[in-house]
């Protein structure tokens, strides 16, 4: 008869949520294995068999959170009106960034990079970004090229929610602004 296992799917849940906390609280040079496992309540051996250690759990942190990213933007449904589906895809944008600060604070805080300009995967959670331009740009309501649209939907749409969960804007004030620079940028790419 084989050892028990141990180290199940609620320990590696426990260390991705504490492993998650911890990047986006603190440095990451000071985050070790050790202090990993002591806020899981595990053992540092769960670290090394469950993920091969302190890389492979920062990856699965990075995999949840692009995951649930993907998920809220892949089910906004898809309409005749390419820049209202452009809107609600800011919108579920800002809604998981605030129900998931953690995640997007280590998903957005170097850990994940943005790139629209590459293969974009069927999991990537650009890609109903990239078809909602894509759409816009064919319907010709937006002019100009898909990346820099893109991006520039990105930098606002990330500048405003990254300001909304530091605290620097107060929900009033965040959601009057989310409400008119959003709109603001399509009009910029207006064809």
């Amino acid at each position: 008869m084989g050892r028990p296992r141990t180290n199940d799917d609620t320990v590696k849940d426990r260390l991705i949520e504490s492993a998650t906390e911890m990047l986006a609280t603190r440095p990451l040079e000071s985050i070790t294995i050790r202090a990993l496992a002591a806020a899981a309540g595990t053992a540092t051996a769960a670290v090394y068999s469950l993920f091969g250690g302190k890389d492979g759990l920062i990856s699965a942190v990075r995999d949840r959170a692009v995951a649930g990213l993907s998920q809220d933007l892949s089910a906004v449904p898809a309409s005749d009106d390419p820049l209202a589906d452009l809107y609600a895809l800011a919108v579920a944008y800002r809604r998981w960034g605030r129900e998931h600060r953690h995640l997007y604070t280590v998903l957005f805080g170097g850990v994940q990079s943005f790139d629209p300009s590459g293969d974009v995967g069927a999991d990537d959670p650009v890609r109903p970004l990239i078809q909602a331009i894509d759409r816009a740009l064919s319907a010709s309501v937006l002019s100009g090229d898909t990346t820099s649209i893109a991006l520039s939907l990105w930098v606002t749409l990330h500048g405003l929610v990254t300001l909304e969960l530091a605290g620097a804007l107060d929900s009033a004030t965040a959601e009057t602004t989310f409400r008119s620079t959003i709109p603001a940028t399509f009009r910029g790419w207006a064809a």
